[in-house]
């Protein structure tokens, strides 16, 4: 007979976690949506990755407390734009709260009215497929329905709670 094995319970601190993970270096996103009012959604996330390409499959995650979570879950589309270096500033705006993160921002219409930031390095609009609740964060699996990039565009990286761009070896 098998028994049901689980983890042990961590020996770390929250904070060491969370610095342990910042080592990882990663690009950054902003995700955005239209909430069924049309209100425009969007958050800066570094939490992205491809899943399949047969179907074309992504997967990005937010906290469960964050405010835009009920438009997220409950919408049919979402854009996921990866940001280009010269976009740090904008990276910074859609990470603060309480502001008006939308201010002259320039997009255009993507599916399911999810918006498609200019000059990102790339872009997935995203048919929002499946969610999966794990801890303190929701998984959002997105099958790709539309995809462009700018080959020749410097990415923003996140490494260490900073800000980089890359520097070829």
């Amino acid at each position: 007979m098998t028994t049901l094995r689980r983890a042990q319970p961590p020996t770390f601190s929250s904070a060491e976690f969370r610095a342990a993970l910042g080592m990882f270096a990663t690009g950054v996103t902003i995700v955005t949506a239209r909430a069924a009012n049309g209100a425009l959604v969007g958050l800066t996330a570094n939490s992205f990755n491809s899943v399949s390409l047969s179907p074309p499959l992504v997967l990005w995650s937010l906290s469960r407390s964050a405010a835009s979570m009920a438009a997220l879950r409950a919408g049919s589309h979402y854009t996921v734009n990866i940001l280009a270096a010269s976009q740090k500033t904008l990276a910074e705006r859609f990470a603060t709260k309480d502001i008006d993160r939308w201010a002259n921002v320039a997009f255009t219409e993507g599916l399911g009215g999810a918006p498609v930031l200019a000059g990102a390095a790339a872009s997935f609009e995203c048919f929002n497929r499946s969610r999966y609740d794990e801890g303190d964060h929701v998984i959002f699996v997105g099958e790709v329905e539309r995809c462009s990039h700018d080959a020749g565009a410097s990415p923003l990286l996140f490494h260490g709670g900073r800000f980089y761009t890359e520097h070829p070896l």
